[in-house]
């Protein structure tokens, strides 16, 4: 059956239904959607508007979620049902093919900004390494035929990700509304139709050396100053917070971020990870015992005296700084990359370019 969406408002004990009205165009719901995508559900970034596509064809709106998916939406306007499901699907054909560098350049040509500033912008965290693992089709329409229907639910059950949405426009005492209903329910996973199989996620590619790290400074435990001063990174308190550290390679070119601040050093790798206990730095050319030195910082877990295990140890990473900056100097830009481990491949372009502008380092080296 055809979607309808009815609204009543209640005069006092007796409901008065509003009248329908028609809007201006479909073209101004494409226009509600873009400067709020939400009116869909959920939070969406909206990449674009009218995408041209390698056929010829555009896309009324192409936007991304929260995960890195891209959802496809497209307006019925006054094609026949055939047309429209056809237009989606071809249009789902060669979003599917886009790879994680192929989404962002796409992106940046009809975005403002940089991609990653806004998507960090819309949901205030950093976009994945993995964009475009599953997508969404989405019919939008003011209303909704029989044939629509038909084909859209006869496509689900083969667990196409193709769905519908019906906007009403109603009007009340010159109040305009908009009521939405969706085809079908968006969380529904019976025959596995709206519980749409990802596919293998497309990651970005990483460049073999470069290391997000965590710094997480904190008064009387960790101190970045002590970091900078002689040469080093750590982690401890758990196997959480140390495992991702103790990883990091010989060699590796760590980007150090001190949490809610933002980063505060670029260096290399130069030896293993050990307990700070055991760990040495090098101080004026001469291998010295880190725990002998004048620190801020006590690198100790657990109660006074007691011996700590290598799970609840500090584990210290020697690093030669190529540029290190006190902690107020931080650098943070909208979209830059941070993550809750202490260690982790860098992956993130646009982190990286940022990088190596404002700390003035040429590529793959010193500065």
């Amino acid at each position: 059956m055809p979607v309808e969406m009815g609204m009543w408002r209640i005069d006092g004990d007796a409901p008065k239904r509003l009248a329908s009205a028609t809007l201006p165009s479909e073209a101004t719901l494409e226009t509600y959607l873009e400067q709020d995508p939400s009116l869909l559900g959920e939070r969406l970034l909206v990449i674009g508007r009218q995408v041209h596509t390698p056929h010829g064809k555009f896309i009324d709106l192409l936007a991304m979620d929260i995960d890195g998916n891209l959802h496809v939406l497209e307006l019925k306007r006054d094609k026949t049902p055939r047309d429209v499901v056809a237009q989606v699907l071809d249009y789902g054909s060669w979003v599917s093919s886009l790879d994680r560098e192929a989404v962002i350049d796409l992106a940046n040509d009809h975005l403002d900004e940089p991609f990653e500033a806004a998507f960090a912008g819309v949901f205030g965290s950093p976009a994945p390494d993995e964009l475009n693992a599953a997508l969404r089709l989405t019919i939008v329409a003011t209303d909704l035929d029989p044939g629509s229907e038909r084909i859209v639910t006869y496509l689900r059950t083969f667990g196409v990700p193709v769905n519908a949405v019906f906007f009403s426009y109603l009007e009340d005492d010159g109040r305009r509304y908009l009521a939405r209903s969706w085809l079908a329910r968006v969380d529904d996973s019976d025959n596995g139709a709206a519980a749409y199989p990802k596919k293998k996620g497309k990651l970005a590619d990483w460049n073999g050396h470069d290391w997000f790290v965590s710094f997480g400074a904190y008064s009387g435990g960790r101190v970045w100053e002590d970091g900078r001063k002689y040469g080093f990174v750590s982690a401890g308190g758990g196997p959480w917070y140390s495992r991702t550290l103790r990883d990091l390679p010989e060699g590796a070119r760590v980007n150090v971020c001190i949490p809610q601040q933002g980063y505060v050093a670029i260096g290399e790798v130069t030896g293993p990870a050990r307990r700070f206990d055991q760990a040495r730095v090098t101080v004026d050319g001469a291998q010295t015992a880190l725990a002998s030195l004048p620190l801020a910082g006590t690198y100790k877990h657990g109660k006074n005296g007691a011996i700590e295990t290598d799970e609840m140890a500090e584990w210290v990473v020697p690093v030669r700084w190529l540029t290190a900056v006190p902690a107020e100097q931080a650098y943070w830009e909208k979209g830059m990359f941070a993550n809750q481990n202490s260690a982790c491949k860098l992956r993130q372009e646009f982190t990286l370019e940022r990088l190596a502008k404002h700390f003035d380092l040429l590529e793959g080296g010193d500065s």
